[in-house]
């Protein structure tokens, strides 16, 4: 029997994870509530908040996803309550893998669901109390599926994301529709020639 690629923080998230949305608690009270992802390519994400005064105070979520996913995830939900929305809004999947002690490198595309629904939850709650947008830098949608913006294509391709199937390793982009990539390639080829 191969050995296990994770680390024990991933085992027990994926085992045992958190402030999973279970079938009884369909009157959990959130305020906020976001969802990223295409069940077509098998990875999909709710994210539940309850906010007070700016503070997630609590969190549920529901996922069909690998065990990466859970455990990020599991991990982003108790890393999230009690923090302040603008700076759970900065989270990014590398702070979720460092959490969890690392992920296989083929595995940690598995971790942008979780900060991406984050990010729509907080977006509809900002939108519901009359301040839409607030922490949004200025930036594109390029993938419609996963809500993939041209600001996350730039931050692939620094990180070394040179191809479409690097892109798509990094992001998942085009694991829904497809129609992103023809414009997710003109974006590589621009950042090409800006960063050389």
């Amino acid at each position: 029997m191969p050995d296990w690629l994770y680390s024990d923080t991933v085992k027990d998230h994926f085992m045992n994870p958190r402030n999973v949305l279970m079938a009884e608690e369909s009157t959990f009270p959130a305020n906020a509530r976001g969802q990223t992802g295409n069940i077509k390519c098998g990875d999909q994400m709710l994210m539940l908040l309850k906010i007070e005064d700016d503070i997630i105070t609590d969190v549920r979520w529901k996922t069909y996803g690998c065990a990466s996913a859970i455990a990020s995830t599991s991990m982003l939900s108790e890393i999230i309550k009690g923090m302040c929305i603008k700076d759970a809004y900065t989270i990014r999947p590398e702070d979720l893998v460092e959490k969890l002690g690392g992920l296989p490198d083929y595995k940690i595309h598995c971790s942008v669901l979780g900060d991406k629904a984050l990010r729509a939850a907080i977006d509809d709650y900002l939108a519901k109390t009359n301040r839409p947008g607030l922490f949004k830098e200025a930036s594109a949608e390029i993938c419609r599926c996963l809500g993939i913006t041209d600001k996350d294509i730039e931050k692939a391709f620094q990180q070394g994301s040179r191809t479409w199937e690097a892109l798509q390793q990094a992001t998942k982009i085009g694991s829904g529709c497809g129609t992103c990539k023809e414009k997710a390639l003109e974006l590589l080829h621009e950042f090409i020639h800006i960063y050389g």
